[in-house]
């Protein structure tokens, strides 16, 4: 394989995607010959920041390998940490190149759009003569048992509580709710108070309320979600932002709270059932969603959405409908990526059906000894084990938990079997540091609502 005159040689190859280039292996093979440094930054909320030093090769004839490889890099570390400035030094050339991509009309303009709207501030470019060092605020939040304590997990088709007294579940409801089809916020607050009332009125107090959701979530407020994606932009900011804050505060007065990604969520319960840290937790449905935990067991703030950090660098990857990007996770670890493969199986799905339909069917042939079937999750399996080794090059982490309908299964095992099969004959410095894992009885006695509950630490 080559791309921009930079040769990768993978032993192992979807099956269903001859041209997949792991842009792990991409980096370094760029890498290997590159000598002119360039160090880049990004500050993140609160003075964080995000920080790297690497190189290009400098020269006219490699021009557009060293723009690929920067624009990689820099939605990498967007969309793995956040972040609204970026600080350039060591090239102009790529400060000007930057400066332009992340711009209204710019290759990158809905990444400088939806960063500058999280953050709450202009998206900006800046060439420097040292560009800042790291600076990242974990704070160390879960495993927090002791009190009467309510967890709330808000998904896209129901929404969990659990009334948690001294780590003992004591009552816990599921509710069917419509969060993405309605556009008046007041029915996701309604819905979310009346959650909580329903936990508190089997505890004699609420010491606590911990809450888990989808989205991006900055100091507790809710900068993005999807599940409020009909509210109009002026409701957003007045009733949105805040909703999780107020309906804790209304109902319960000032009690410690703690509204974190669900993602994030999931992470901790795997560490609370792995009884370790270093948890990568990795949920593959609708799209790909991700939660860490660190080694110190601590929550990073990080905005850790995978689903849009680049994993292939063939040209003609698929496209995101929603970011317009190419070869970015959402389209090989959710229900689209089994969605994408199946008629190159050989497998007919209805235009007409849902998503989730659509995986049903897969999932079915699979369960029924399909071989088409069986090659789609075997693909799959080839981009998670090069992705693994992507993973923990960006992360460190010990333990990656797979969860989410696509790993369910028949499917599921031959996903985990055939990526550690890549990890372990490509990737064998990783394979030594990193255990891959599907949930076990422990973390679904642990639970998302449970491990939510956990999160605040009494006062």
């Amino acid at each position: 394989m080559n791309r921009f005159g930079i040769t990768i040689e993978p032993k192992h190859i979807p099956p269903l995607d001859k041209d997949f280039i792991p842009l792990l292996l991409f980096n370094r093979a760029f890498l290997a010959r590159a000598k002119k440094p360039v160090s880049i930054a990004v500050e993140r909320a609160n003075g964080q920041m995000a920080s790297c030093n690497t190189f290009i090769h400098g020269t006219p004839d490699m021009a557009e390998a060293d723009c690929y490889y920067i624009n990689r890099l820099v939605k990498t570390i967007l969309w793995m940490k956040g972040g609204f400035k970026i600080y350039v030094s060591g090239d102009e050339g790529v400060y000007e190149y930057l400066k332009t991509a992340y711009s209204a009309r710019g290759e990158q303009e809905f990444d400088w759009d939806y960063m500058a709207n999280v953050f709450e501030h202009p998206f900006e470019v800046v060439l420097v003569d040292k560009v800042p060092e790291a600076k990242d605020s974990p704070k160390a939040m879960g495993g927090h048992l002791k009190g009467c304590r309510i967890g709330f997990d808000a998904g896209g088709s129901d929404r969990k509580v659990s009334a948690v007294v001294d780590g003992e579940t004591v009552y816990s409801e599921e509710v069917v709710w419509f969060p993405k089809i309605n556009s008046d916020p007041d029915y996701h607050y309604e819905g979310i108070v009346a959650a909580l009332k329903s936990a508190a009125e089997h505890m004699p107090r609420v010491d606590a309320v911990g809450v888990s959701s989808a989205g991006v979530f900055i100091n507790d407020r809710t900068m993005s979600a999807s599940l409020f994606i009909q509210v109009p932009k002026e409701l957003y900011d007045a009733k949105v932002k805040d909703i999780y804050i107020r309906a804790i505060k209304d109902t319960f007065g000032d009690i410690p709270y703690s509204v974190i990604n669900d993602g994030d969520v999931s992470a901790l319960a795997g560490a609370m059932s792995l009884e370790d840290n270093s948890v990568l937790g990795i949920a593959m449905g609708t799209s790909e969603a991700v939660g860490y935990v660190d080694e110190k067991g601590r929550i990073t703030g990080w905005l850790n959405e995978l689903a849009f950090v680049p994993v292939d660098a063939q040209p003609d990857a698929m496209r995101d409908e929603w970011s317009g990007d190419i070869g970015c996770g959402v389209k090989y670890f959710s229900q689209d990526g089994v969605i994408k493969l199946a008629p190159r199986a050989g497998i007919q799905l209805d235009e007409n059906a849902s998503p989730a339909e659509k995986l049903k069917v897969v999932q079915k042939l699979m369960e029924e000894g399909s071989e088409a079937a069986a090659k789609v999750y075997e693909s799959i399996g080839v981009y998670l084990g090069h992705t693994l080794a992507y993973y923990h090059d960006l992360y460190g982490c010990r333990h990656v938990l797979l969860l989410g309908r696509v790993m369910s299964g028949k499917g599921g095992d031959l996903i985990l079997s055939t990526a550690q099969k890549v990890l372990e004959e490509e990737y064998p410095d990783v394979a030594s540091k990193l255990k891959a894992e599907l949930p076990d009885e422990k973390f679904r006695r642990v639970g998302q609502s449970m491990a939510a509950a956990s999160l605040p630490e009494l006062k």
